[in-house]
């Protein structure tokens, strides 16, 4: 069993960063690969970001590419996602999840946080 807890959500204004951290509990943190999804109001859920449980290697979205990036610290069983340059289009609930391998975080996730809200202005 793997929890995940998110924070750093919030409102901003466009142009502004963010960083949102996910702490997993546990002792198996690291062997999890993780990521990020969001959802907007009346969207659906939309991949952005994936690390591997080593945090060798990521994969994320074409339209956040440049602009968030996630890494990890499995020192202290969190995960982040570095958010710059945001956009009103980010604007959504954005969720992390856990999976044995960066392939299944991909194709479906085993485990999800609750979701911190995250507002840009214009």
């Amino acid at each position: 069993q793997v929890q995940l807890v998110e924070s750093g959500g919030g409102l901003v204004q466009a142009g502004d960063s963010l960083r949102l951290s996910c702490a997993a509990s546990g002792r198996t943190f690291s062997s999890y690969a993780m990521g990020w999804f969001r959802q907007a109001p009346g969207k659906e859920r939309e991949f952005v970001a994936a690390i591997t449980a080593s945090g060798s290697n990521t994969n994320s979205a074409d339209s956040v590419k440049g602009r968030f990036t996630i890494s990890r610290d499995n020192a202290k069983n969190t995960v982040y996602l570095q958010m710059n340059s945001l956009k009103p289009e980010d604007t959504a609930v954005y969720y992390c999840a856990s999976a044995p391998s960066i392939v299944r975080i991909m194709t479906g996730p085993y485990y999800w946080g609750q979701g911190t809200q995250v507002t840009v202005s214009s």
